[in-house]
Formats: C-alpha cells, sequence, structure tokens
C-alpha cells in the first residue's frame, strides 16, 4: 500500500509542511503507520492474523493530535474518520454509535468496503471514558471501553446496509488530554538507581521518565485490556508562543497566506507585522486552547478590514502593525501612495 519512496522519513517531511513543532511525536507517529501498512502489504498473503499496533495520542487540547492524524490520511491516501469518545459515552446504545462512525469510514471510502477496511479512525476525547465510582451515566466510561476493545483487535461488524466491514486491517487512533496523567507518573516514576554511562545518564533518565507507562494509564482510568490494544504512546507537548506564532505564518495552509490570497484577488496586499503574530499568540496562551483559538483571534482581525477593501477597489496595499493600532491602508496615487486618513471608511 506504501510506495518504496513514502519511508517514515518522507512521512515527516509531509507532516513538518503542516504541523509546527511536535518532532518526537511526529516520528513515533510516523513510525508506526509506516509499520501498520507496511505489515498490510508484505504479511496480508502470509497465514496467521497482522498484530496490529494502535496508537494512543496525549497531549493537551489543541497541540496538533487531530491535525497530524488528518494530514496522515491525505498523505496515505486512505479513508479517514474521526469520532468523539464523550458521545459514545452519553449514549445507551455504545454499538449503534461504533456502527454509525464505521458506515461513515465506508462513505468516505465511496461505499467500498475492502477500502475503508485499510482506513484509519481517530477517537478523541479517550480520556473521558477513564473509569469512576460515582459514574450515573446509562453507560460508564468502562463499559465503553469494552464495546471498543473487539473492533479496535478486528472483528466483523455487520452494517445497516446488510453488509460486513472488518475491522482487522483499520488502525485506531486514539487522543485525549488525560489531565492530571503528569502528576501520577510524578509520583510512579524512578529510574534514578539504572547505572548507564556518564554521557548519556541524563538523557536516558530523562526519556525513562517521561515514557507513560500501562500502569500509569491504569491508574488513570483506563482498564488493562483496553490500554493493551495501544501499544504505541506518543506524547504531544504544550505549544510555545514561538510556536504559535509559526503555525500562522509557516505551513502551506496557515492562516496568513490564506487571506493574503484573498486580499490578492482583491488586488490588495496584505502586510501584517512580526508583533502581531506573537500579541495572537500571548492571548491564544491566556485562553488556554493550544492552536485552536488562532484561527478566530486572526479572523477577527481581518473582519473590519476585509469590511473596507472590496467597496474601495482604490486601496493597494492593507498593514497591520500591532493588534492595538488602526489598520493602515494605502492606495495608489500616480506617482505614490496615501495612508488610510484618505481611505473612506465605513459608516
Amino acid at each position: 500500500m506504501l510506495s518504496k519512496e513514502l519511508t517514515p522519513r518522507a512521512i515527516v517531511d509531509f507532516l513538518d509542511q503542516y504541523v509546527i513543532g511536535q518532532e518526537e511525536a511526529k516520528r513515533t507517529l510516523a513510525v508506526a503507520v509506516y509499520a501498520h501498512y507496511r505489515k498490510l502489504s508484505t504479511l496480508s498473503q502470509k497465514a496467521g492474523a497482522i498484530a496490529k499496533s494502535n496508537v494512543l495520542l496525549i497531549g493537551s487540547s489543541g497541540t496538533g493530535k487531530t491535525l497530524a492524524c488528518e494530514t496522515l490520511s491525505r498523505l496515505l491516501g486512505v479513508p479517514f474518520v474521526t469520532a468523539d469518545a464523550t458521545s459514545l459515552a452519553q449514549t445507551r446504545f455504545v454499538s449503534d454509535e461504533i456502527e454509525a462512525i464505521l458506515q461513515r469510514l465506508v462513505d468516505k471510502a465511496d461505499g467500498d468496503v475492502k477500502e475503508a477496511g485499510r482506513g484509519i479512525v481517530f477517537i478523541d476525547e479517550i480520556d473521558k471514558l477513564k473509569t469512576s465510582n460515582s459514574e450515573s451515566r446509562a453507560t460508564s466510561g468502562e463499559s465503553v471501553q469494552h464495546a471498543l476493545l473487539k473492533i479496535m483487535e478486528g472483528t466483523p461488524v455487520k452494517l445497516g446496509t446488510d453488509r460486513y466491514i472488518d475491522t482487522t486491517n483499520i488502525l485506531f487512533i486514539c487522543g485525549g488530554a488525560f489531565v492530571g496523567l503528569d502528576k501520577i507518573m510524578a509520583r510512579t516514576h524512578s529510574f534514578g538507581f539504572i547505572s548507564t554511562a556518564e554521557g548519556d545518564d541524563k538523557n536516558i533518565l530523562d526519556r525513562l521518565n517521561d515514557r507513560v507507562k500501562p500502569t500509569d494509564l491504569f491508574e488513570f482510568g483506563l482498564i488493562p485490556e483496553f490500554t493493551g490494544r495501544l501499544p504505541v504512546i506518543v506524547r504531544f507537548r504544550d505549544l510555545t508562543r514561538e510556536m504559535l506564532v509559526r503555525i500562522m505564518s509557516v505551513p502551506k495552509n496557515a492562516i496568513y497566506h490564506q487571506f493574503r490570497e484573498v486580499f490578492h484577488a482583491e488586488g490588495v496586499e496584505l502586510v501584517v507585522g512580526p508583533l502581531v503574530f506573537e500579541q495572537i499568540a500571548e492571548i491564544a496562551i491566556e485562553y488556554k486552547t493550544g492552536g485552536r483559538s488562532l484561527r478566530g483571534i486572526f479572523e477577527e482581525l481581518m473582519t473590519p478590514i476585509l469590511y473596507v477593501v472590496p467597496d474601495h477597489p482604490q486601496i493597494c496595499r492593507v498593514e497591520v502593525k500591532s493588534l492595538f493600532e488602526a489598520p493602515r491602508y494605502f492606495r495608489d496615487q500616480g506617482s505614490g501612495i496615501r495612508d488610510q486618513e484618505s481611505t473612506p471608511k465605513p459608516a
């Protein structure tokens, strides 16, 4: 299913065009996906079931978990759907919800069940399924974990059209913020006794102490059987201010590039100064939503400008130097340009 050119490094290079930072996470995810589809290609003709390594992504909201998965699906050209674990936990008919997820995967494959059987299902907010003694919902988180076990491992599932889809080769990627997991890890991790060479000692110990152990997930609230279906664990780090700034301006589909194209279609050059991106990043950090709020803040900045520009074809350039200063509008004047004071403003 994978071309020879699509190596883990090539996968990371593609992810780098859209996902800022998270270097270690991208490498681990790339290797997991590469190994999965290589096994499908090389072992499908051999006897015995393929040992599937589903993936667990751990990271705060807005750190790029869903974006990384969507980007991978585009690169691989496989059907991809997302689901919300919270909705599974709020229904009495979990099997029907699971069937609906798989039906959407088939729909993404244009009705080709065999093609859908090689797709990717991303289940977000999986940490919301943790067990709790005080659960009063119709369906507990633990029971949903049990319901997901079979399809994640591989089993034929009957769809509403009386067709069956085999989930054996579907790659399941689960994600969640896992708030409080760091406290569990800080309490349970202690590898200082391991003997290592002096030069490598700190790096090795840091990696061991940073690694999420299955017992950490058990204590958090995932049942052992469910954790066992997610052998590959990938951690997404909280985004720094520098990373947030780059998200707005570096990726191929960055919000700044998109708006520059919108203004270009109006014959206008849009210039946003570096300070603006830093100010937006500071606001996003204050909101504690990672990269999710960047688009909304940038859209809000552009709204009054786009309200003015289409009605004034003489405008040729717009500059924004700060969130706390009015944009400057420039227009052609034969030998030069003039700023916003000469540009008509909306009523």
